[in-house]
C-alpha cells in the first residue's frame, strides 16, 4: 500500500490551485511566501490569508519550506498554552528531519535547537526557567526605573541643544542597551559599539557573525568575573541559583535575555514614539490627561507588537487548530501581530484598548516573556521623560516618508526624525524638568484649545536645601519637602 503523503495542507502541492485562485503561481501548491518581493507588506498578506484560510493558514518560508502561520487571537493562545501538543524543540520538525531545511537556511539561527529554557521541555525547562525567573525576581524595580530616568536624561542631553534628532538611532536603540547592561552587571560594556553589534547581530548581515561574537565575548568575560566574585546583579543570581547552571548555560541565557529584551524594547520605544508623534488621538489624550504613558505603551503593544511572529512551535502529534488539520512534525508560527488584529477580538481597530492587557506581545504559556515588566518600565519612563524634556517635539518629515525594515520576525522603523526648539542640558541626577515652550506652538499640538500663542511656561524654582526636620502639614496646605524627597528617590538615596 502506498503511504499517505505528508503534505502540510493535506493536499498534493503538485496539482496547484484552481484557475483564477489569487495564490496561483506564488509557490508549491500556490501557497503564499513570507519572504521575497511577494511579501513586502506582510500585514496586508496576513489579512488576505485570514480571508482565504481562516485563523490558521499554510505559508512558505525561505527555500519554500512549508509552515503554518497562526492568525487568530484565540488560536495563538491555544498554541502557546498547550505544551502537551506543541513544543519549541525543532528537532521534531519534519522538513528539518527530511533535509529540506539546509544548515545555511536564512532562518537557521531562529530554528536551530539550543540548550536554553525557551527551547526546553519538562524537567529541563523547569530547571532552566526557574533560574531565570528567580534572577529576574531579585531586580530592584525602583532602582531600575531611576537608572532608566538617568540614562534617558543623558541621551536627551546628547541632542537637546541641536533641536533635531533621530529617535531611533539616538534614543530607541540606545536606552534598552544602557539599562540591560546595568541589570546584567556590565555597565562598562555599554557604548556605541555594543549597540551597533547587537543591532547588526540580529539583522542577518554579512558581519552578523562577527557582531554576535563581540557580544558573546562581553558576556563570557562577565560570566567569568561573576563566577569568581558574585555581586548583587542578574548574572550573579543566575550563576548562584540552586539549579546549578554551568558557564555555557549562563552565557546562553544571558544572550537570550539581552537580545530578546534589547530587540523587543528598542522596537517598542520606536513604535510608541511614532504613535505619539503621528496619531493625533494619542497626543491629545496624553495632553488632556485621558491617557497615561503606560496606557499609550499598552496601546502600542496591541497595534505594533515588537515581534510580529516567533519561530516556531512544532506539533508533537496529529491535531487540529483553527479548523486546520495539523500533522505531527508540522511547524507553526506564533504570530502576535495578526493575532492582535483578529476581528473577532477587535472588530473596530480605531477603538482604544485602555486597561486591556490581553494582547499577544509577550507570548503566553510556559514560554511567556519573563522580563516583560522591564520592557514596559523602559518604555514608560523613557517616553515620559523624553516628552517632559521636549514638550514641543514634532515629526521632521512627512509621515508617508517614514521607512520600515520588515522581516518575518519584526517590523521596525529605520529612522524617526524629529525637531524641537533647542533646549539646555540638564543634570542627569535630577528628575527631568519641562522647559518653557516657544511662544507659537506647532499646528500639530492638538492638545491646544485655542489657536492663540500659548504663554511661556514658568521655569521651576531651584531646589532648596532640605531641612533637618519636615513638620507634618497643617490643614490643606501642600506638604513641605516633596522636592527633596523626590530627589532622594531619583538618586537612590
Amino acid at each position: 500500500m502506498t503511504p499517505e503523503p505528508q503534505y502540510l495542507t493535506g493536499t498534493d502541492p503538485t496539482t496547484g490551485p484552481p484557475p483564477g485562485c489569487p495564490a496561483h503561481g506564488l509557490g508549491p501548491g500556490g501557497l503564499h511566501r513570507l519572504y521575497g518581493p511577494d511579501a513586502e507588506d506582510l500585514g496586508d498578506l496576513y489579512e488576505r490569508l485570514r480571508d482565504q484560510h481562516g485563523p490558521v493558514a499554510p505559508v512558505l518560508l525561505h527555500d519554500d519550506v512549508p509552515m503554518w502561520v497562526v492568525l487568530g487571537h484565540a488560536e495563538n493562545l491555544q498554541l502557546v498554552r498547550s505544551p502537551s501538543q506543541y513544543t519549541r524543540d525543532s528537532r521534531i520538525w519534519t522538513p528539518l528531519l527530511d533535509g529540506e531545511v539546509k544548515p545555511d537556511h536564512p532562518l537557521m539561527p531562529h530554528i536551530a535547537w539550543q540548550p536554553i529554557c525557551s527551547h526546553a521541555e519538562g524537567d529541563e525547562h523547569q530547571r532552566l526557567r526557574a533560574a531565570v525567573t528567580a534572577a529576574m525576581s531579585t531586580i530592584d524595580h525602583r532602582s531600575v526605573r531611576r537608572h532608566i530616568g538617568r540614562s534617558t536624561q543623558a541621551l536627551v542631553n546628547s541632542f537637546c541643544e541641536r533641536g533635531r534628532a533621530d529617535l531611533v538611532s539616538h534614543f530607541a536603540e540606545h536606552l534598552p542597551m544602557a539599562v540591560m547592561c546595568e541589570i546584567l552587571g556590565m555597565p562598562e560594556e555599554y557604548n556605541d559599539r555594543m549597540v551597533q553589534a547587537a543591532r547588526d547581530a540580529l539583522k542577518g548581515t554579512e558581519t552578523a557573525i562577527q557582531s554576535h561574537a563581540y557580544v558573546m565575548d562581553a558576556l563570557s568575560r562577565l560570566t567569568t568575573r561573576r563566577r569568581a566574585r558574585p555581586e548583587d546583579d542578574f548574572t550573579s543570581h543566575l550563576i548562584t541559583h540552586p539549579a546549578g547552571l554551568d558557564d555555557d548555560e549562563v552565557r546562553e541565557h544571558l544572550r537570550l535575555v539581552l537580545f530578546a529584551a534589547y530587540e523587543a524594547t528598542a522596537n517598542l520605544l520606536a513604535n510608541a514614539l511614532r504613535m505619539v508623534l503621528t496619531e493625533p488621538g494619542f497626543r491629545a489624550q496624553l495632553n488632556g490627561g485621558q491617557m497615561t504613558v503606560p496606557e499609550a505603551i499598552e496601546q502600542s503593544l496591541w497595534d505594533e507588537p515588537p515581534f510580529s511572529t516567533v519561530l516556531g512551535y512544532y506539533a508533537k502529534q496529529d491535531t487540529e487548530l483553527g479548523g486546520q488539520r495539523i500533522r505531527k512534525g508540522d511547524g507553526l508560527l506564533f504570530a502576535p501581530a495578526p493575532g492582535n488584529l483578529d476581528p473577532r477580538v477587535r472588530p473596530d481597530l480605531s477603538a482604544g484598548m485602555q486597561g486591556n492587557r490581553s494582547h499577544l506581545a509577550f507570548g503566553g504559556g510556559p514560554h511567556e516573556c519573563p522580563g516583560q515588566d522591564i520592557g514596559r518600565a523602559i518604555a514608560d519612563v523613557g517616553v515620559d521623560a523624553l516628552l517632559t524634556r521636549l514638550p514641543d517635539i514634532g515629526l521632521d518629515c512627512a509621515e508617508d516618508d517614514l521607512q520600515w525594515r520588515a522581516s518575518i520576525a519584526s517590523r521596525h522603523l529605520v529612522a524617526l526624525p524629529v525637531r524641537f526648539e533647542p533646549k539646555p542640558q540638564q543634570d542627569v541626577d535630577l528628575p527631568p524638568r519641562a522647559m518653557p515652550l516657544p511662544q507659537q506652538r506647532a499646528d500639530w499640538q492638538v492638545g491646544t484649545l485655542s489657536s492663540a500663542p500659548a504663554p511661556a511656561a514658568e521655569p521651576l524654582p531651584a531646589p532648596r536645601p532640605a531641612p533637618d526636620f519636615v513638620p507634618a502639614p497643617a490643614g490643606p496646605d501642600r506638604p513641605k519637602g516633596v522636592w527633596q524627597r523626590l530627589l532622594h528617590w531619583w538618586r537612590g538615596e
